[in-house]
């Protein structure tokens, strides 16, 4: 396939993921003309997510400059990434001295940053270690770039978005609808397994995702899954949500401890990222869910359908009707996911 046409099925694939039955009208965000001047930085960008979320970005004709930041080997990863003959003009940064430079004047920062999952681990092992470098990387933005769209990838999600929040609250720059825990990979899961298990078009599929980014806290509704399936029983809706729960360990297991759910992981930051691009300019009706500040539970922060715009929140969207085991489910996720709330709350306000 020639390089042109492979930009252009990278586009297409990246269009077609819009959660709302208008993503038609968002096709020409992706089609040439002239569009507004747009920084991502990338703050992991030579890790395992970083690296395939660097690329997929370079594809991306909405951002005019890519800044890529990690403790070490970034230059390489920016070298690379800047040969592809799109848009955007990449520039790499590495060490603790560059990362103001690199986050000065960013419109969205998406952070991949910090240790995978092994087999065995949960995310809450991950903590400790991620914890630090999330809280860290946040002090700069706030520093550097306390306007921009901020996109947490870097597990454990659910106390990493907290950590972020109380950071920002500290240094006077927070504003609750820049501040979004990307869940959007178990959105993709679930439209996956959805699809394979219904025989319908993957393409045409919709499922919301809501409540946590972690087991047992993520909730899809396949109740208000389209195109509805009458073919799926109460045990198949049962098995799509475990597998969809289980969908992390699912690749960790299969890596046999050489790595984690990378490459989706990045697809999956790249479609949040490119809705959040076209929220910033202006699109209508951008649709995607998100772990964001809600107030649509008694918990502070939950996954849920959010309208995103020039602002980033532009409106957090309600749950809709849900089945009995959905409602079951919802009621039995909300302890752990306050306690990983928690959790990252107290970790940011100590010393």
């Amino acid at each position: 396939m020639k390089a042109a046409a492979m930009l252009r099925s990278a586009g297409a694939a990246l269009r077609r993921t819009t959660t709302e039955p208008s993503r038609l009208m968002s096709r020409s965000c992706y089609s040439s003309g002239s569009h507004p001047e747009r920084k991502v930085v990338i703050l992991g960008a030579a890790g395992g997510i970083g690296q395939p979320l660097s690329l997929l970005m370079k594809l991306n004709p909405l951002v005019s400059s890519l800044s890529l930041y990690d403790i070490a080997n970034t230059p390489g990863v920016a070298a690379d990434v800047s040969h592809i003959n799109s848009r955007a003009q990449v520039a790499g940064y590495a060490g603790d001295e560059q990362l103001g430079q690199a986050l000065e004047g960013s419109d969205i920062v998406i952070i991949p940053a910090g240790v995978p999952r092994k087999p065995g681990m949960t995310r809450d092992d991950l903590f400790n270690i991620n914890a630090g470098i999330v809280k860290s990387l946040c002090i700069a933005i706030a520093k550097y770039c306390p306007n921009a769209l901020v996109n947490m990838i870097s597990n454990p999600v659910n106390s990493t978005v907290p950590i972020a929040a109380e950071v920002f609250k500290k240094a006077g720059t927070y504003d609750e609808k820049k501040l979004f825990g990307v869940t959007t990979l178990d959105v993709v899961r679930a439209k996956t397994f959805y699809a394979g298990k219904a025989k319908v078009p993957v393409a045409e599929v919709n499922v919301p995702v809501v409540g946590g980014h972690a087991g047992v806290t993520i909730l899809p509704l396949f109740s208000q899954a389209t195109p509805k399936s009458n073919s799926l029983g109460d045990e198949d809706i049962k098995a799509l949500t475990k597998r969809t729960q289980d969908g992390g360990t699912e690749v960790v297991e299969a890596k046999a401890g050489k790595g984690s759910a990378t490459l989706s992981m990045a697809y999956a930051g790249a479609v949040f990222a490119d809705a959040c691009l076209k929220g910033l300019n202006g699109v209508p009706d951008i649709v995607e869910c998100s772990y964001v500040q809600s107030t649509i539970t008694e918990l502070p922060f939950f996954a849920s359908k959010v309208r995103l715009g020039k602002n980033g929140v532009e409106e957090v969207l309600g749950l809709g009707p849900l089945s009995d085991y959905e409602k079951e489910g919802l009621e039995s996720l909300k302890p752990e996911l306050k306690s990983s709330i928690e959790k990252g709350v107290k970790f940011a306000n100590q010393s």
